[in-house]
């Protein structure tokens, strides 16, 4: 990919800063539906927050994941940084397509809760494993999504073997002035 002008490295920045954040926060929106649903103590409430964890899941957390991703791998690709040039920037690749996979293997059970609230025989007290593992992994993934800000921000140095081949080729390659060009 092209290197990209200002005006395209801030917009696909900006774009990511969205889709990331945005996925944070609704990470985090989704942990606290979460412990509602496992702590709460009327059943009304409780099926509510497993239905609105399913909805909130699909329609929000899942397509800002994607965008994420896709945002980081654009403005990687168009910048200097590059995919694979610094270890930060390979974790945080890394970070978010685990994370990604995670969320989707993990909107499985999301939706069998939420189709079992949502039905007439539902009991929250019957699947409270259930509940408690929810609780945990979206606890874990506001830690994880966390980590991969902080990537974001301080950006470790260092080099991977193929960025440190890409700096010794531009640093070899001898600049054309034209002389000698057919």
């Amino acid at each position: 990919m092209a290197a990209m002008t200002p005006r395209q490295r801030k917009l696909a920045l900006t774009a990511h800063v969205a889709a990331s954040v945005g996925w944070l926060g609704a990470v985090a929106a989704f942990l606290a539906l979460a412990a509602v649903g496992m702590t709460g103590q009327n059943a009304q409430t409780t099926r509510a927050m497993y239905m609105a964890m399913e909805v909130t899941g699909w329609y929000v957390i899942v397509p800002l994941a994607a965008a994420s991703l896709l945002t980081g791998v654009i403005s990687a690709l168009g910048t200097t940084w590059g995919l694979l040039r610094y270890y930060w920037v390979v974790v945080k690749l890394v970070i978010t397509v685990l994370a990604t996979i995670l969320l989707l293997v993990h909107m499985g059970p999301v939706s069998y809760v939420a189709g079992l609230a949502a039905g007439p025989d539902w009991s929250a007290g019957d699947h409270a494993g259930l509940s408690g593992q929810l609780v945990i992994q979206s606890g874990a993934a506001v830690l994880v999504l966390l980590v991969a800000a902080v990537l974001s921000v301080y950006k470790p140095q260092g080099l991977t073997r193929y960025g440190r081949r890409k700096r010794q080729q531009q640093r070899t390659v001898p600049p054309t002035d034209g002389v000698g060009a057919r």
